[in-house]
């Protein structure tokens, strides 16, 4: 089943993840905002993961002094994503 969400991130430089879940499988990511080099690098490298594996890997990840970033905000995007089934 396709599922997709537009989440709006919090305390991060980027303004929003646009995400495609295919069968429990990360298909597509955009971020807007943000490092614009590291954020495609994360979004190439997610793709074919199953979300589980990339909310191990990316949930809790800081930035700075932030108690948050957009790796972690992604992870929270796969969350509300999951939670809304």
């Amino acid at each position: 089943m396709k599922k997709t969400i537009h989440y709006t991130t919090k305390g991060v430089c980027s303004v929003f993840i646009d995400i495609t879940v295919e069968d429990e499988i990360v298909q597509e990511v955009y971020f807007e905002g943000g490092c614009n080099g590291n954020l495609q690098g994360i979004s190439s490298l997610v793709k074919g993961m199953k979300v589980e594996d990339v909310i191990a890997r990316l949930e809790g990840i800081r930035c700075g002094s932030k108690g948050t970033s957009c790796p972690d905000q992604f992870a929270q995007a796969l969350k509300q994503l999951k939670s809304n089934d």
